[in-house]
């Protein structure tokens, strides 16, 4: 069992092999979910490929040199 102390400014540091199974690094983030059997630490991050399909593809195609043009039209 990994165990950790709580600091007086209330952090607290993930233990190596915790972050390890977890796969956090620094910088990453966590979510603290509450369960029926108390709280539940768990990494925050997902997979872009959850994003996948919100949005509807263009029915045409838009050319980078298009995009350029209509950015400059709303600018001016």
């Amino acid at each position: 069992m990994a165990t950790s102390i709580v600091s007086s400014k209330s952090q607290v540091v993930i233990p190596i092999e915790v972050r390890s199974d977890m796969q956090v690094k620094q910088g990453s983030r966590v979510e603290f979910v509450t369960t029926d059997n108390g709280w539940l630490v768990k990494p925050a991050t997902q997979s872009v490929t959850i994003l996948k399909g919100m949005i509807a593809k263009p029915k045409k195609p838009v050319s980078v040199e298009d995009m350029i043009a209509r950015h400059h039209k709303k600018v001016a």
